[in-house]
Formats: structure tokens, C-alpha cells, sequence
């Protein structure tokens, strides 16, 4: 199984591989290249979402600047809109649904760490997928502490503390990172 295949099936992966260096590169060359464009080259913005992009609605709009790590593992919908400043980071894929519209300074990520310290200086990480609903609105203007970790469909409205595990709507912390958080992924292979 290589490396792409154990993260798209949300395994812990060697994120510092050849090929995902090459691809991840080659994805930053993609937002350098669009985030040159002027703002009246809508037709050449569009065009390249369009090729690079996984899937795209027929009606969609990303403002400059805008940074992915792997296009090729994003989907928009229908009518989608992001505002100045989103990143996504795509080690999964990310689906957006129709209707789709992101406030400025937004980020989008599929990636995931070990919460043992040496597991992630050693370059392991696993990616989940992200799927976004129909009819959201993402906005931002919150700060997540360093080391806290987000739950999955958690609702952040206000600033959250460093190395706390949070989630749920509105988000709130759950309690603090423990050490042996990380049994949990013990169960994985390569972990």
C-alpha cells in the first residue's frame, strides 16, 4: 500500500514520501499560479479550478489568495463562494456541498497528528476526510490555542486555549490533552 493509499483511507502515512512531496510541490506551484492571476482573468482562475480541482459546480468563485496542498482531492458544489484567504489543506478528500459560502481567512483541514510528540516529529500523520453540507456558511474570527485539538463537526464561536480537546455546538473544552490520548490510535496500522 503506498503511502497516497494509506491516507486516503485515513491510516497513519510517512507524510514526508517522495511522491506527496512532489505532489504537494506541484499543488503550490498551482496556488502561486493562481494567485498571480489579476482580478479581471476570471475566465483563466476558473479554468484553472476547473482542470486541477476533483469535481467543480458550474457556478463557483475563490477569491486570491487562496493555497491548497492537493487540488486534486477537492470537490466544490454548486454556487460555492470562498473569500479572501482560504486554505485547505486536502490530505483526504474535502467535499463541499452546494451553497457553500466561506468568510475571509477561513482554513480547511483534512490532516491530522499524533498527539505523541515524537510520532509527529518522525513525519506520521492520517487524514480524514472532510465532507461539507449543503446551504453553510463558514466564517471566521476565533483563535485555537497551540496543540488544542477540534472535534469534527464543532461549531467555534469563540477563542479556544492551548492543548485542550474541544467540540460541539457552540464548541467548548472537553478537558485537557492527556498522554495516553493517543491509545485510542494505537489500533492503526503503522501507529
Amino acid at each position: 500500500m503506498t503511502e497516497e493509499e494509506k491516507a486516503l483511507a485515513g491510516m497513519l502515512y510517512y507524510a514526508k514520501e517522495e511522491r506527496l512531496q512532489k505532489e504537494r510541490e506541484r499543488s503550490q506551484e498551482l496556488s502561486f499560479e493562481y494567485n498571480q492571476l489579476r482580478p479581471s482573468q476570471a475566465e483563466e482562475r476558473e479554468a484553472i479550478i476547473r482542470r486541477e480541482m476533483k469535481r467543480t459546480g458550474k457556478h463557483f468563485r475563490i477569491e486570491e489568495p487562496f493555497h491548497c496542498d492537493f487540488w486534486g482531492r477537492v470537490s466544490l458544489g454548486e454556487n460555492f463562494f470562498a473569500n479572501y484567504n482560504l486554505t485547505i489543506l486536502a490530505g483526504n478528500e474535502v467535499i463541499f456541498g452546494d451553497q457553500v459560502l466561506i468568510g475571509p481567512n477561513c482554513g480547511i483541514y483534512a490532516a491530522g497528528h499524533a498527539f505523541d510528540i515524537k510520532k509527529r516529529d518522525a513525519g506520521l500523520e492520517y487524514a480524514l476526510p472532510i465532507h461539507i453540507g449543503n446551504h453553510v456558511w463558514i466564517v471566521s474570527g476565533v483563535t485555537i490555542g497551540a496543540g488544542s485539538i477540534i472535534a469534527a463537526e464543532s461549531v467555534v464561536v469563540s477563542d479556544i486555549p492551548s492543548n485542550v480537546l474541544a467540540g460541539g455546538n457552540p464548541c467548548k473544552v472537553i478537558r485537557k490533552i492527556r498522554e495516553e490520548d493517543d491509545k485510542k490510535f494505537a489500533s492503526l496500522p503503522n501507529f
